[in-house]
């Protein structure tokens, strides 16, 4: 199999083996946060169109920066080779050149510090601060003498900062303020975004311990890391469910069961699996049910807004 896996990523150019070098999976937690921060916000503001736009363009810059950030210092240190299952490794199999990786993640890096001193002249510094925050937790995360992939918190920091932060700062830039009520509808979104990167820790169970790294799925093990996945996937739904008994949040919230046949698929992915090839197709389909998740209940507050503008 793994003979395979290096004859089919031979072959890549062009396009497609820069495409698979962003890890295309993992951009869901760059775009979704941002439309459903943005999403509930219309319920309060009016649709400041040019502050989505470069909010969406520099969480996008962050977390492609993050990712060839990955892709360098995982290469640095040995971690990736010609036969690393699924986007990793795109420098030893591809043969790109390692220090054009590093100097496109940080002229990536720089174009969003531009785009957080736009949205600190429109609004305060305290967008701004957040923002580099955020930049220095994705650089940090597999940059520096202690990256935090290699440790048991990558899941929380990551669905803390992308999943809450941004979902945060999407929501303040359009209505100027914070209330708890984008915090509470944001905590599955923390989850979710953090079951992401449990998905991608269970793949690369054997592997990452071969190198000495002891994330979260090490730590727990296979089944209970595999459980710990599932049950985040239960408690997004039920949560977000419980908010329309006890936050009048809009029964539209309802349509994002329409994610749960990714959500089923992901977890039944990983049952009994251990070769990381056999578990593509659950990364896939974790990646899916994330991006509906987040989309749908954008939408849903999206309708919600549409039913009482038309109602009035």
């Amino acid at each position: 199999m793994a003979t395979h896996e290096k004859q089919v990523f031979e072959k890549e150019s062009g396009f497609k083996k820069w495409w698979r070098l962003l890890r295309p999976h993992t951009l869901v937690a760059s775009f979704v946060p941002v439309f459903l921060g943005t999403s509930v916000a219309m319920s309060y503001t009016n649709f400041h169109f040019l502050r989505f736009i470069v909010m969406l363009i520099a969480c996008f810059f962050i977390q492609t920066s993050a990712n060839l950030f990955n892709e360098y210092y995982d290469y640095k240190k040995g971690h990736d080779d010609e036969h690393s299952v699924g986007n990793g490794g795109a420098i030893v199999r591809n043969g790109m050149r390692p220090g054009f990786i590093l100097f496109l993640a940080i002229f990536l890096y720089i174009l969003s510090i531009l785009g957080g001193i736009y949205l600190s002249i429109e609004l305060n510094w305290y967008v701004g601060l957040l923002g580099a925050i955020c930049m220095l937790v994705g650089y940090l995360y597999t940059g520096g003498p202690y990256p935090i992939a290699y440790t048991p918190f990558g899941e929380i920091m990551a669905g803390f900062f992308m999943g809450g932060i941004i979902t945060f700062i999407s929501f303040y830039i359009q209505a100027e303020f914070i209330g708890k009520e984008i915090v509470y509808i944001s905590i599955p979104v923390m989850v979710l975004v953090g079951n992401l990167l449990l998905a991608n820790s269970l793949r690369d169970l054997i592997p990452d311990k071969k190198s000495g790294r002891l994330t979260l799925a090490i730590l727990l093990g296979r089944k209970a890391g595999t459980a710990l996945f599932a049950l985040a996937f239960l408690f997004a739904y039920v949560f977000e469910f419980s908010l329309i008994i006890w936050m009048n949040a809009p029964y539209w919230t309802l349509i994002i069961l329409l994610s749960a046949r990714e959500a089923i698929r992901a977890v039944r992915g990983y049952i009994g699996k251990s070769d990381p090839v056999t578990m593509m197709p659950a990364m896939k389909a974790t990646s899916k049910a994330i991006t509906f998740f987040g989309l749908l209940l954008a939408i849903a507050y999206l309708l919600s807004l549409l039913q009482k503008n038309l109602f009035m």
